[in-house]
């Protein structure tokens, strides 16, 4: 753990994150077509919202500050990627 951050508290629940992506349909395609998610709503202005089970959502998803974007070096498609189970 950094040496200034604090652990999150036990029963700390999140609900709902936002990320900001490259390309929406991209990400659409792997949030909902690989994972599961389902579109719950898509706005014209470069975002859209997924959920699990039926929640309003809990991920947003956008291009407003990144489309068209590249990863940070190093975590391309060669990187090694974790999956936690």
């Amino acid at each position: 753990m950094p040496e200034n951050s604090t652990p999150i508290i036990a029963g700390t629940r999140i609900g709902h994150v936002h990320l900001k992506v490259a390309d929406l349909d991209r990400a659409l395609g792997f949030y909902c077509g690989v994972l599961g998610f389902e579109l719950t709503q898509r706005l014209s202005s470069g975002a859209a919202f997924i959920s699990a089970g039926g929640y309003h959502h809990h991920i947003g998803l956008n291009t407003w500050e990144s489309k068209g974007g590249h990863p940070p070096p190093g975590t391309g498609r060669r990187s090694r990627t974790h999956c936690i189970a």
